[in-house]
């Protein structure tokens, strides 16, 4: 275990952080829908929720392509270990 972290490449790590980015954003939009509103101190959707719901569609996308991203990472390293 401790030899393959020596295969792992930095874009692990930053495909783990902005993972972890979007998923934060997800629940937090999921948990305070009008985050937005009091964040920028704009109502860009007028009160419908168009854009928080759109925001966990998109976060939601972000969160699996990072995810997979860094399983494909990890899983090279895991070979790179087991080749060397």
């Amino acid at each position: 275990m401790i030899g393959m972290h020596q295969h792992l490449r930095q874009r692990f790590w930053i495909e783990i952080a902005l993972a972890a980015v979007s998923i934060a954003l997800l629940v937090m939009t999921l948990v305070w829908n009008d985050w937005i509103e009091l964040a920028f101190g704009i109502d860009p959707d007028a009160g419908s929720g168009a854009v928080e719901w759109a925001i966990v569609a998109l976060t939601i996308a972000l969160t699996l392509t990072f995810s997979a991203l860094a399983r494909r990472e990890w899983r090279r390293a895991a070979l790179a270990g087991a080749i060397s």
